[in-house]
């Protein structure tokens, strides 16, 4: 069967039920889980995230209160400690201009947030989006590792990179950005259970259908 985006997410949902996703209690959280997840396994990324919960509770002013030693020691669990110390740093620096008040930043930068906040060290095209749609609830689509396997698997050829299927991707307008979370998490979810191995995609709901772009 061929599908469209909308109709893509909808028998995701409608197998899958909803997915709970980005799991986490605030948006600070989020933030540092964003960064925490880079270039590792949820395992590393967690270990890491629960340090800094021990030491901050995400609380905004006391993550930028921790020394760079203290920071390399939290983030050290989920790797590149040093890039990723100096990510939370810039980040939660960034957001002290805002009073760490996400719609005042999303508000006042408007369709350059995104440039904005690529111009912050260690914030790449993965991150942006998930900070976009999870943070500031602009609902975007996340071409993330497991989004590219499944499209590919749905037919879209030449996936390599990131843009290779972002520029391809966008969500339609009636995309609320609950949805788009919900999208993002259903399709990373998907790919734990049908991608290890890949050939297990053929076991999955969506084995039949094909996507239209």
């Amino acid at each position: 069967m061929k599908l469209t985006i909308t109709e893509l997410y909808e028998k995701m949902h409608q197998n899958m039920g909803d997915s709970g996703w980005w799991p986490a209690e605030s948006k600070a959280e989020i933030i540092v889980g964003a960064i925490m997840i880079q270039n590792t396994n949820w395992r590393n990324a967690d270990k890491a995230v629960a340090g800094f919960r021990e030491r901050t509770n995400f609380d905004p002013n006391q993550i930028r209160q921790l020394t760079t030693a203290e920071l390399y020691d939290l983030v050290r669990p989920a790797g590149f400690y040093k890039n990723k110390s100096r990510a939370v740093a810039a980040v939660f620096t960034w957001l002290s201009q805002y009073n760490d008040d996400y719609q005042q930043a999303s508000q006042s930068l408007g369709p350059t947030l995104r440039k904005e906040l690529l111009k912050l060290h260690g914030i790449g095209d993965e991150t942006a989006d998930v900070l976009l749609t999870y943070i500031f609830e602009q609902p975007t689509f996340i071409s993330d590792k497991y989004a590219r396997v499944l499209f590919t698997q749905l037919g879209i050829p030449n996936l390599t990179n990131y843009q290779s299927l972002a520029r391809q991707v966008k969500l339609p307008a009636n995309f609320t950005s609950a949805a788009a979370q919900d999208f993002h998490g259903l399709i990373d979810e998907f790919g734990k259970v049908y991608f290890h191995p890949l050939t297990k995609f053929q076991e999955s709901f969506l084995t039949d259908d094909r996507l239209i772009l």
